[in-house]
Order: structure tokens, then sequence, then C-alpha cells
């Protein structure tokens, strides 16, 4: 198959560009691969699809308000900054995407207010930058000057309520720079359903990086390589996992973990694992995820596990359907 077999027509108005005014008030769309059929349900009635032996598994992986605005020097002309991930052990050097690049060669340098800046030290091959920060706690000034990284799909600024919304309520890692976005649908009051179901409940860490957006150019997209990613799952959260009768990973990230633990036989360490179809799943048995953008490694993903035909049969369905699209939008579980 050719990279152009996994594209939809989506109409710019089902993107959503905020999230519903409740966490569990999404639509879910329940793709049986067993009869090949699809039903229309709410998120709310996950709860009812779970049974005792399940394990939920859920990337509690915190998101960073990770874009940062400044300028050089006296310079009018804004710069931004996008974090990636921390270099150095004190957490003062990280990589970086900058805008515009041209004006932030090495040594040039950014400042953000009066207590916080930073240095190009290095350019690496894709054009990402190596910063290094001086003046406050790059994590403190994070939380008092940076923005969330709301994804380029999304046409608005980010506002106060997007730190509460674009974050799961049980995030707890910070490290990634976008949302496990099919875990923004829970509420404790969904959670414990889930546990009422007799399901169990696994908390395991992706911390989601900048090529999660990455294209895949290339029509043998079998050649593509996915970023390197870094995970960890506790020892008791991997029991859960390996006892489950089926596995419920929330969200592609959830997915990848998972595999990646089983087939590198490591609970901790860092993965590129590019799955889809014909891809053999070791422990994942069923997933909740979002709709997610054509001719992407995360709509592989889902067409590795559901089906390709199913997957864009289902697709096509919730475009007619009227759901919302990515991040902020509706959900698909599949079982």
């Amino acid at each position: 198959m050719l990279l152009s077999d996994f594209d939809y027509e989506l109409p710019e108005e089902l993107i959503a560009q905020a999230p519903p005014e409740e966490r569990d008030a999404a639509r879910m769309l329940v793709l049986h691969r067993d009869s090949g059929t699809w039903e229309d349900r709410r998120f709310r009635e996950l709860p009812e699809f779970l049974r005792p032996g399940d394990c939920l598994v859920l990337n509690d992986s915190r998101v960073l308000p990770s874009r940062l605005y400044g300028h050089r020097g006296k310079h009018a002309g804004r710069i931004e900054v996008m974090l990636i991930e921390p270099v150095a052990g004190d957490a003062m050097e990280w990589r970086a995407l900058v805008r515009p690049g041209r004006k932030m060669p090495v040594g040039e340098t950014v400042q953000f207010d009066d207590h916080f800046s930073a240095t190009v030290i290095s350019r690496g091959e894709r054009g990402e930058r190596v910063l290094r920060f001086s003046g406050d706690d790059v994590y403190a000034a994070l939380d008092r000057i940076g923005h969330m990284p709301l994804p380029p799909y999304i046409r608005r600024d980010d506002s106060g309520a997007d730190r509460e919304r674009y974050q799961t309520v049980f995030a707890r890692e910070r490290g990634s720079v976008a949302a496990p976005t099919a875990g923004l649908h829970f509420t404790g009051e969904i959670l414990d359903r889930a546990k009422g179901a007799g399901a169990h409940l696994a908390h395991v860490t992706l911390h989601v990086g900048l090529g999660t957006f990455q294209p895949i150019d290339r029509e043998d997209y079998e050649s593509h390589e996915l970023h390197h990613e870094r995970y960890s799952i506790g020892e008791d959260s991997w029991r859960e996992i390996e006892s489950a009768t089926r596995v419920v990973a929330v969200g592609t990230t959830s997915v990848r973990t998972v595999e990646s633990a089983a087939a590198l036989g490591a609970r901790s360490g860092s993965t590129n694992l590019f799955i889809y179809p014909g891809y053999q799943f070791q422990r994942v048995g069923a997933m909740l995820t979002n709709f997610h953008l054509p001719r992407t490694s995360l709509l592989l993903l889902v067409c590795a596990l559901a089906g390709t035909d199913l997957t864009l049969a289902a697709y096509r369905h919730a475009v007619a359907e009227r759901y919302r699209f990515f991040s902020y939008g509706d959900c698909m579980l599949i079982l």
C-alpha cells in the first residue's frame, strides 16, 4: 500500500477549535472489528464497554506550556521558541524550534522578560536549535510566561482555559509538547465507573514530542522514521498490563508505550516504534483514540489495529455525521 491510500476528505469546519463545555461530552464512534460494524455512541458510555479483566492504560505525561515569545535585544520583531526536550541535567539547556530561524544563528540571544533569556549554542540537522537559558529556572519561567502548545490546526491563540483543558485530569509527569488527546475526555467520575465495571487502571508515561506532527513525506511510508520519544512504565502498572485479559489503550501514545515495552523487553527507554498495517500487536487488544489527520503515522496505527478498510469507512461515516475532529474533537473506540 502507498501513503495516498490513507487519505480522506475532511471539511475544515469539522476541525474542533475548542474543547466541549464538559470534558466527557464528546461523541464516540464504536468500531466492532469482529463484525466490521460501528455504532454512534457517547464517550460517557465508555464504561459499558469495559469488563472484568480489562486493563485501561492511561498516559500520564503532563503538557508543558512550552511555547515562548521574546525578542532579540532591542529588535522589535517577535521570536517564537518551542521547547522540545531538555538536553542537560540541570534542565537549563533545551532542544527547541525557533521562528524565524534565519534571525537566530549560533550566538544570538532572545530575551523573554527581565528575568529570563536564552542563547543559541548549536544547531541541529533538521534546523532545531539548542538553547542555553539564563535567569529563572526554566520550569518556573514556563509556568509564568509559557503558552500551551496548541497544534497548528487550531487556528487561534491559546487562552487561560487551555492550561486546564489541554491537559488530562490524570497528568503527572511533565515533559510533553502535545497532549495525549484521547485522555482529554476523562473525568474522575468516568475513571471511577471504569473501575466499577471491573477494569484495572495502569498509568504509563510517554512524553509526546513534535514528531507527533511530523508529516510522512514519502509514498513508501515503511521507510519513514519517527522521532524518538521517552517512555516509562512502573512495575505495578506493567504487572497489571501483563496479567490483563484485554489491554485497552487510551490513545496512540499508550499503544506505542505498551508495544515498545513488550518488543524491547524494557519498561523504560526511548522509542521510535512505527506501527502500520501488518504490525502484530503483542499486548494491546482495544483502543480509545481521537480522529487523526490523513496520511499520518497516527492514522496508520489506527488502521493497523482496526483494519484499513474498516477505519477509512468509519472515518467517512464520521465526516458525514459531522463528528468533530482532532485534538479537541470526538473519539473512536476500537473493540
